[in-house]
């Protein structure tokens, strides 16, 4: 199958020259998820926003088949949605409907289209009924699920989710994890909930400080209690 993720030789480091990402290369295939671990530290959040380019090194990184330069980052983001671990950082409209329908109306869609992706993409995480509410007056299980839906709605082939069960109380937690299992695209998922790997992803790569330690099944690897314990990590509960 061809790669919809290309990476190779990815290097990054912060403005005072620390090292965060160093040689990493991966390929992803449509319709994979992929959990990416580690210690914090280990260049998580980093290595994601280089997957729509808010951070761009001159190695070689290929979204569906387009390098992630400035003249294919309009392209490119229409179909890699990033989710951040604050849903607040993503919901600025007044309501829920105008943070749904802000991406497709910056596509130049008619308002019939929006409408409908709106619609379609609020009907994807069950969230329908939250479209005229404030945004600010929605639960923090709420306002995760919006978010993923701000994403949706401009079609998104890839979607990448930066810690989506942080804070979450039991029962949302898992309400999120039955939404990501219903998500037909291709997802990766950075976090430090191990169990929800498990439940969730096909692979997983761990990281530390900046490189791909192990790239494999994550009951082989999250289950590797020698591996896991030397970067920082423990074995999750139900594979001990």
């Amino acid at each position: 199958m061809n790669a919809v993720i290309e990476i190779k030789n990815l290097n990054y480091s912060y403005p005072d020259g620390t090292p965060a990402l160093q040689d990493i290369s991966f390929n992803m295939t449509r319709g994979e998820t992929l959990g990416i671990v580690g210690p914090n530290g280990a260049g998580k959040s980093t290595l994601l926003l280089h997957f729509n380019g808010i951070l761009m090194d001159q190695a070689s990184v290929k979204i569906l088949g387009l390098e992630v330069h400035p003249a294919n980052l309009r392209m490119i983001r229409s179909k890699v949605g990033l989710v951040f671990q604050d849903p607040d950082n993503q919901l600025f409209m007044p309501t829920v409907f105008e943070d749904v329908a802000y991406g497709p109306m910056n596509m130049g869609l008619n308002k019939a289209d929006v409408e409908l992706r709106v619609r379609k993409a609020l009907a994807q995480v069950d969230m329908q009924e939250a479209a005229p509410r404030f945004s600010h007056h929605l639960s923090y299980g709420e306002k995760k699920r919006v978010s993923i839906a701000t994403v949706l709605s401009m079609d998104t082939e890839i979607l990448v989710l930066d810690e989506p069960t942080s804070n979450l109380d039991p029962r949302h937690r898992r309400n999120l994890i039955n939404l990501l299992n219903r998500l037909n695209v291709t997802k990766i998922i950075a976090t430090h909930d191990l169990d929800m790997v498990l439940d969730t992803c096909h692979r997983v790569i761990l990281l530390d400080r900046g490189r791909v330690v192990v790239d494999g099944d994550p009951q082989e690897i999250l289950g590797n209690k020698e591996l896991m314990e030397k970067h920082d990590l423990e074995v999750p509960y139900r594979l001990r």
